[in-house]
């Protein structure tokens, strides 16, 4: 009679994923529109709608925050996105900047 041998039994293995911590994270950039005495603000509602290809409603209120508070904090995004649309601001001769997000 053959002699059947038990299966060999593999050990179990514990899979372990070391997570990365928040703070390595890229937080991104914001960027920001300055108020400025020169620009209308038609003009400056204009500007965000082709920027950032937003609707009116959503370029006038920003537009009223940049008018009404000096400034408005337009998007976050990665640097390189970030450093885009300030410089496609400057091309409209509108003040903006970009700051790391925190």
């Amino acid at each position: 009679m053959a002699v059947i041998e038990a299966p060999v039994k593999q050990p179990e293995v514990e899979k372990h994923v070391e997570a990365k911590p928040e703070l390595d994270l890229d937080k991104g950039y914001f960027v920001i529109c300055w108020d400025d005495p020169v620009n209308l603000t038609d003009y400056v509602t204009h500007v965000f709608q082709t920027v950032f290809g937003w609707d009116k409603k959503k370029a006038e209120f920003h537009m009223l925050e940049v008018h009404n508070k000096g400034k408005s904090v337009l998007v976050r995004e990665s640097m390189e996105k970030a450093e885009h649309y300030v410089h496609e601001l400057h091309k409209y001769s509108l003040q903006a900047t970009l700051e790391p997000a925190s």
